[in-house]
């Protein structure tokens, strides 16, 4: 006999974990599955930020330009390495058809409900369940060394307020006097006050303890290849054999476009591309800022926890590659050397890669599958599903659940793709 869950789990990172969390709260027997480990996706070695600072979608008005001119750099912030791939050029032209300010605007206000939701969700969801991961209502800051660049960035404050986000703007002089941690030759900085941290290896961690502690199971190394649903609920086929389910939730990040050829979703495959971001971990220096940062000019994100400090960010359109760049690795040194005395750490502890689930309208698929009546989505978060795992969890279990949705759950509905 095959044991049968209420609902089974395909990816144990951050949105599938919050969604598991949040499914037992609401009396659902869960089983959670992953093809790796827990949390060893894009969960594990992004920077930690949470930022409803974040609201404005990757397509921004001119963003075409700006990628056609970095494709020639490959240590770019934004780089699409050149090659064949029907499947890339088409999510391009997609994205590149809403870099205008009617759909940053459609697609800000929607991101903005998630991450506001989950802003103000995080301190009760740490201290409910005993997190412990590094959480900080610390704010965040974006930096600048030129000064027309933050003239044009400060020009979108007014659009970001009207979406609930406050931000400071600070002259480089009282910036430079208030974070000891930067060189000289600051033009200013804006703060976001709202924004936080927390550790998100540990996060990961942490939820999934709470998800064993609370009754859900949680099998890492056991890959989905397949599924088959009927009347009486869903069996999902796996390398380890199968599994049954009343329901199940695909929330596989960066995989599903591969997990979608094997269920013949051809919709979701077209939907997403792997966004490659990169980071490096060291041991904390003597210097660091007092609060997480991004460099604007280099697109670089630094954040720092009790004893580690790290690197991150870029994107890299270039598949499911699993190399590490150097090129890349090292343009984030260099990047972090142009604003502080301490760039690095006495200890490199760990130079990683991920894949961020994006989708052409910079939006996350969270509902249920089109065609399907037992199959759920939680996925497509960007680079923001840390930052999104508390809202993400709540409105996937009150779909599957048939609760009242405590936000609107109209623009994340996977059948907009289909």
């Amino acid at each position: 006999m095959v044991e049968r869950s209420d609902i089974l789990i395909i990816g144990a990172g951050v949105s599938g974990l919050a969604s598991a969390l949040c499914l037992l709260e609401r009396g659902r027997t869960v089983r959670v599955i992953d093809a790796g480990r827990v949390g060893g996706g894009s969960s594990h070695g992004n920077c930690g930020t949470l930022t409803p600072s974040h609201a404005g979608p990757l397509h921004a008005p001119g963003m075409v330009a700006r990628a056609l001119r970095w494709m020639l750099t490959p240590d770019a912030p934004f780089y699409v390495r050149p090659r064949l791939d029907p499947s890339l050029w088409q999510w391009m032209l997609r994205f590149a058809g809403r870099c205008n300010p009617r759909d940053w605007n459609a697609s800000a206000r929607p991101r903005a409900q998630l991450l506001n939701a989950s802003r103000a969700a995080f301190p009760d969801w740490i201290a409910a369940h005993g997190l412990d991961c590094e959480f900080a209502e610390s704010g965040a800051d974006c930096v600048f060394r030129d000064e027309a660049a933050m003239e044009a960035y400060v020009r979108q404050l007014p659009a970001l307020a009207e979406l609930g986000i406050a931000a400071e703007v600070i002259g480089g002089a009282a910036y430079q006097a208030q974070e000891p941690a930067l060189r000289d030759g600051v033009a200013g900085a804006v703060r976001y006050p709202g924004d936080a941290q927390l550790r998100p290896d540990r996060y990961v961690a942490e939820l999934a303890r709470v998800v064993r502690a609370a009754g859900g199971t949680i099998e890492d190394q056991c890959e989905a290849t397949g599924l088959a649903e009927d009347a009486d609920g869903v069996r999902v086929e796996t390398r380890n054999g199968a599994r049954l389910a009343r329901e199940v939730v695909l929330a596989t990040g960066a995989w599903s476009p591969l997990l979608a050829r094997a269920l013949k979703l051809r919709w979701l495959r077209d939907a997403m591309q792997p966004g490659k971001g990169y980071s490096i971990t060291y041991s904390r220096p003597g210097l660091v800022p007092k609060r997480p940062m991004t460099l604007h000019e280099r697109r670089v994100c630094v954040t720092v926890w009790e004893d580690g400090f790290r690197l991150g960010s870029t994107m890299e359109f270039s598949g499911h590659d699993t190399s590490l760049n150097r090129r890349r690795l090292d343009a984030l040194e260099r990047g972090a050397s142009e604003y502080l005395h301490e760039p690095v750490g006495p200890v490199k502890r760990e130079e990683w890669y991920g894949w961020r689930p994006l989708s052409w309208d910079d939006l996350p698929l969270i509902g249920r599958a089109p065609g399907f009546e037992r199959l759920w989505l939680a996925t497509g978060h960007g680079m923001l599903g840390v930052s999104m795992s508390p809202a993400t969890g709540r409105l996937l279990a009150e779909l599957v659940t048939g609760a009242a949705p405590h936000i609107d759950p109209t623009p994340y509905t996977p059948a907009r793709f289909a």
